[in-house]
């Protein structure tokens, strides 16, 4: 018998523990050709504000010896736009479509994710790692970050995943207070923030300087942070994003206590990646003589 891929975030029934990042799909409707998007539990679209956000000039992306600098400042349509234009096509994704609400202010947050309900999205994220006007990432503050969360859970009855930053030191106080406030499970972790320059040209590889790392390097980083809120509030159900690329990212993340695990900067150089790791999963779930994938959360073995 093969093995049960299936698992449950909170409340959410998933079909496979593996879940499109936001950012990385786009608004998973223009990816729907490239990307397989059946092989995954759901798809996060990109992020979106109550108004159009330009984002942030050129040169926006840079590349790392392990990794790469994005800076691309959250740039979107506006909801209303994109509800036009992205809104109609959901319905063709064989997968379960999470919307993403960003906003430079608490009930900029709620009125997004009011106005997604309709559309038909099965799920809220709130980026709480975007920056409010003082230029702060509202992820590193407990209480403003469960008051957002507390204002979009007014706003919907969906589902609500709290996306926290790997940076707030320590995170676990974050994680409480946006489950406290009425998130059903939390994201760990967005990218951790970063900057480069180029030595030939002395120039910041960002026009912005500062950027969020992601890749491979930063999953020790965001597997800390799975494993310290695991350990602190184990109730607490934890969608763990951060450098996967394998099946063995995707089983780490799980033992030390995810109950999903998102993929997201390897779909740009392997867009199909989910396909081979379901293949992994399945066979190293076979090896182990495990019935259902859900049964490795939480069950790595302390020295």
């Amino acid at each position: 018998m093969r093995p049960t891929l299936g698992v449950f975030l909170g409340p959410v029934e998933l079909s496979s523990p593996l879940v499109a990042a936001s950012g990385t799909v786009g608004s998973v409707v223009e990816f729907a050709k490239i990307i397989d998007f059946a092989r995954y539990g759901a798809a996060t679209a990109k992020s979106v504000a109550p108004e159009p956000w330009s984002g942030r000039l050129a040169p926006r992306i840079a590349p790392t010896n392990a990794g790469m600098l994005n800076g691309i400042g959250i740039q979107n349509p506006g909801v209303d736009a994109w509800k036009e234009d992205v809104g109609p096509h959901l319905g063709r994704i064989p997968t379960q479509v999470w919307g993403s609400v960003v906003a430079h202010d608490v009930q900029g947050f709620a009125a997004v994710a009011a106005s997604m309900e309709t559309v038909g999205v099965r799920a809220i994220e709130i980026n709480l790692s975007c920056p409010n006007l003082d230029g702060t990432p509202f992820a590193l503050d407990p209480v403003i970050s469960a008051e957002i969360v507390r204002a979009v859970r007014i706003a919907t009855t969906l589902p609500i995943g709290a996306k926290l930053s790997p940076d707030a030191m320590p995170i676990v106080p974050i994680a409480d207070a946006v489950m406290g406030a009425g998130a059903d499970w939390v994201v760990v972790a967005n990218t951790v923030m970063g900057a480069s320059i180029d030595i030939e040209t002395r120039r910041p590889g960002l026009s912005g300087l500062i950027g969020g790392y992601s890749g491979e390097a930063i999953r020790p980083i965001t597997m800390r942070c799975v494993l310290q809120i695991a350990a602190a509030s184990p109730d607490t159900p934890i969608l763990a994003c951060g450098g996967v690329s394998h099946a063995d990212h995707v089983v780490e993340y799980l033992l030390a206590g995810a109950s999903a695990v998102a993929i997201g900067t390897a779909h740009f150089a392997l867009p199909r990646v989910a396909s081979t790791i379901t293949k992994d999963l399945q066979r190293y779930l076979r090896r182990h003589d495990i019935d259902n994938i859900s049964d490795l959360t939480g069950a790595y073995e302390p020295w």
